[in-house]
């Protein structure tokens, strides 16, 4: 499979390797150049030309000098680089990072310390008249075939590089092999190669530079990179200033690229791509490469690795521990990481990944958690309950570089909650405000995991989860043994569907390496000598044919397709309606107990607060689970090589079932949820929320691309489809049982009656406010509209569902007893009549 895309919806996207992205990629890069190209032409204004000095005249014994990288020399209160003529055309990275965030940081309002905000691939060439530039590098297009189509020498006129930064060179080395430039102006000023980019100072809302409460910090060079600290000080918008200490990394790209892996969307890697012009004689290909660490077996031992034996890479990954971290902490971080070796023997490597607590300044005093020579977990005194797994990576090849997880303190409030929620019901260590620090370790250990696997290349997979029967997720010996999901890369958190009397423990509740990690590792990292790349695809496609074409524990689940039932957040197991149930069971158990659960001494009522709406939360995404299973269309991709439909329609009997679902959990007033000693120390309405719950569940079944998506599977699968008329007649049926029974219709019906009046009338185009169109979701209405769906089955539909509730309603008002039911019965009549008035 040569590229995929992964299209925005619902807030979340993954894009890669498309035509539109990769303009998107050049006029940023473009934009950015043209930027750094302004300060170059305005650096030049400055500066008349200057001519060439004595190497001891500027490089004088007043001078204190760094070797590594390149030399760097500090003359009085001046900074020179001396760069050799070996270093001239060689790609370089800048990888720049905050070292010490502003002020406000801890409250969301700054960046943090450690936070990437600019990376950029740099050249240093030499220019007429004793100049030195800096060309920004940009790999987007390329051509390697020199020989006889002539595209690689059209490819290069196209794509000269721009130069974004010139020096005059103030002298050149004793031997003349290097040049000596004085960037201390360079340093001190604001650019886009050394410090913010537009963006990063955008979401900061930094202005311009203050100058005279900025400075340069320190350079120092190592033998594989340098490392420029300064701080800067920037206007705030609206008012006020931010103070920071900036960190930039210069490293060598390797001399000798790593071989790229191609990109397959059957195994879920980031990846990196580019047009390229050789592969396709009667046109253009995208080409795409995983992103990927280079784990290579050393030379002596290749025969030994191509036998099947485990040996020891040549370069293990090394994740050093922020010395800020709490203590107790350190050892679930580093087990966290050490847990993927179980993944790297897939692929014929032992201790392949290490975690070690970072060095004292005594033990190694060149060692610095900025550095882009190193891969920290940096921990961040931040209220964001959150983690999260970036990587740097080589843009020829894919080969990552280097990595800082950004470890947020609060995420284990965020810990905290969902264990409680999801599994308080079967642990008792749960049932508490402060988790006893094992657990917490635990946890903190399982997160860890998931963010090294993203820095690893590893996409999430949310249909992981998916795979495992929901039964099995009761059977004590098998989840134990093998874990309720075969991915730690879904979003599948804890085992809810675990029951008390299961008396299941922490081994089948809590996410691990599972069966698909080992398989995408063996898949991206296992070694064998390089071979033509045509040679290599086919390889790899027939690999995951022969592995995957009959265990389906190692299917990729895209993230956040908005039709896939099989590739959600938050969900377990093969069957959503049941898995949702097991759930609810639970939540029917901890919420008559949330009262004792969460009390603290001294404490007002806001942990009972935040429990129980996670509570309302939780089940909101059971029933999300199962919604998605109405007009879902299950997508797998597929080689040409491979039996079987790519696309398929969820079948009519599990459309039926997830309506049941629907009815009997959502549209029958979830009256268990409404725990007055709860409710009345709260102050949470649960009329409003189960009012916003439906509403919201009523606009996804009443919507053009739901009813979309129904009339193509009729159109493909005939009798055997649920059909729109179908789902229309069902969902009035569920709603509206007042009309033929006569019982009166409390407060929640009555929510839930309007809301459907309201969304009915929007699908069938009778609502002309000006508000109609906004109170339609907005994402189910611009999704339609890319798709290309004709509304005017839809609307046809909608508009007899409107007069056939117009007829029922009056039919069933003159048997209403119940005052205030009727009057609502009126109310919505009216509503219908005015929308049916032609105009």
């Amino acid at each position: 499979m040569k590229y995929s895309k992964f299209i925005i919806l619902y807030g979340l996207a993954l894009a890669f390797f498309s035509c539109s992205i990769l303009k998107k990629r050049q006029e940023k890069t473009v934009a950015t150049a043209n930027a750094m190209a302004k300060n170059v032409a305005d650096t030049a204004k400055k500066a008349p030309p200057a001519k060439l000095k004595p190497y001891d005249q500027v490089i004088t014994k007043k001078a204190v000098t760094g070797t590594g990288l390149f030399k760097v020399h500090q003359v009085e209160g001046k900074c020179f680089f001396e760069i050799p003529d070996s270093l001239m055309e060689t790609d370089l990275l800048i990888v720049n990072r905050i070292s010490k965030g502003a002020t406000g940081a801890s409250q969301g309002i700054s960046g943090y310390s450690g936070d990437q905000i600019n990376e950029n691939v740099l050249r240093f060439t030499k220019g007429p008249k004793d100049k030195l530039f800096i060309k920004s590098m940009s790999y987007t297009e390329r051509s390697t075939d020199s020989t006889d189509n002539g595209m690689y020498r059209s490819v290069r006129n196209s794509s000269l590089q721009p130069i974004v930064a010139a020096f005059d060179v103030k002298a050149l080395s004793k031997d003349s092999s290097a040049v000596v430039i004085d960037v201390t102006d360079y340093l001190n000023a604001d650019n886009e190669v050394l410090f913010f980019n537009t963006s990063a100072k955008g979401n900061l809302k930094l202005g311009g530079l203050q100058a005279d409460k900025s400075y340069i910090s320190s350079v120092k060079t190592f033998s594989k990179s340098l490392e420029i600290k300064t701080v800067k000080t920037y206007g705030k918008t609206p008012s006020g200033t931010a103070t920071y200490e900036l960190n930039s990394s210069i490293i060598r790209l390797p001399e000798k690229p790593m071989s790229s892996r191609a990109y397959d969307d059957r195994v879920g890697y980031f990846a990196t791509g580019y047009v390229d012009f050789d592969r396709n004689p009667q046109g253009v290909a995208f080409t795409g490469m995983i992103t990927r660490w280079r784990l290579e077996p050393k030379k002596e031992e290749e025969a030994k690795y191509l036998r099947g034996e485990l040996v020891e890479p040549k370069q293990p990954i090394v994740f050093y521990i922020d010395p800020a971290t709490p203590k107790k902490w350190v050892p679930y971080l580093i087990q966290g990481v050490n847990d993927w070796n179980v993944a790297f023997e897939a692929a014929g490597f032992k201790n392949a990944i290490i975690a070690r607590e970072a060095p004292t300044n005594t033990q190694d005093s060149t060692w610095s958690m900025e550095s882009a020579r190193h891969n920290v977990i940096v921990y961040k005194p931040s209220a964001v309950p959150n983690a999260s797994g970036p990587h740097v990576h080589d843009p020829r090849t894919g080969e990552i570089l280097e990595t800082h997880i950004n470890w947020y303190h609060n995420v284990m409030q965020l810990l905290r909650n969902w264990y409680f929620i999801q599994a308080s019901a079967v642990d008792p260590k749960a049932r508490k405000m402060k988790f006893d620090d094992d657990l917490m370790g635990q946890l903190i250990r399982f997160v860890s995991s998931h963010e090294v696997g993203h820095t690893l290349g590893l996409l999430h997979n949310f249909g992981s989860s998916s795979t495992v029967p929901v039964e099995k997720l009761r059977d004590k010996a098998w989840v134990e043994a093998n874990g309720h999901t075969p991915s730690i890369m879904d979003y599948a958190r804890f085992n809810y569907v675990a029951q008390p009397e299961d008396r299941i423990s922490e081994k089948g509740i809590f996410p691990r390496i599972g069966e698909y990690d080992k398989w995408a590792i063996e898949w991206g990292y296992r070694w064998w000598p390089q071979m033509p790349r045509e040679e290599e695809e086919t390889k790899l496609n027939q690999w995951i044919i022969a592995r995957t074409s009959d265990n389906k524990s190692l299917w990729f689940g895209q993230e956040q397709d908005p039709f896939e039932p099989r590739s959600q957040s938050e969900d377990l197991g093969d069957d959503a309606m049941k898995a949702s149930a097991y759930g609810v069971k639970n939540l029917q158990r901890i919420v008559p107990r949330l009262m004792e659960w969460t009390k603290e001494k001294n404490e007002g009522y806001g942990n009972l607060r935040d429990m129980y709406n996670e509570t309302l939360n939780q089940f909101y995404r059971y029933t999300g689970h199962v919604l998605k299973n109405i007009g879902g269309i299950m997508t797998t991709k597929k080689a040409v090589e491979e039996k079987g439909a790519v696309i398929a329609y969820v079948p009519k009997a599990t459309q039926k079932r997830a309506m049941a679902y629907l009815d009997q959990y959502l549209f029958t007033t979830p009256t268990w949820l409404f725990n007055w000693e709860i409710l009345n120390r709260t102050e949470i309405d649960p009329v409003k929320y189960v009012s916003a719950m439906q509403g919201g569940v009523l606009n996804r079944l009443l919507s053009p691309v739901t009813l979309g998506n129904l009339t193509k599977a009729q159109e493909k699968d005939g009798l055997k489809a649920y059909t729109a008329v179908e789902l229309l007649a069902d969902v009035k049926q569920i709603v509206w049982t007042e009309l033929k029974s006569g019982k009166s219709v409390d407060v929640y019906r009555r929510n839930l009656q309007k809301n459907y009046v309201n969304s009915l009338v929007k699908l069938a185009g009778l609502d002309k406010s000006p508000a109609a169109a906004a109170a339609i979701d907005p994402v189910m209405g611009a999704l339609a509209k890319m798709m290309g769906l004709n509304f005017s089955d839809a609307t046809s539909l909608a508009k007899m569902q409107v007069k056939e509730l117009q007829r029922e309603i009056k039919t069933a008002i003159p048997k209403m007893k119940d005052k205030m039911s009727r009057y609502h019965l009126l109310d919505c009549l009216d509503q219908i009549n005015r929308a049916l008035v032609i105009k």
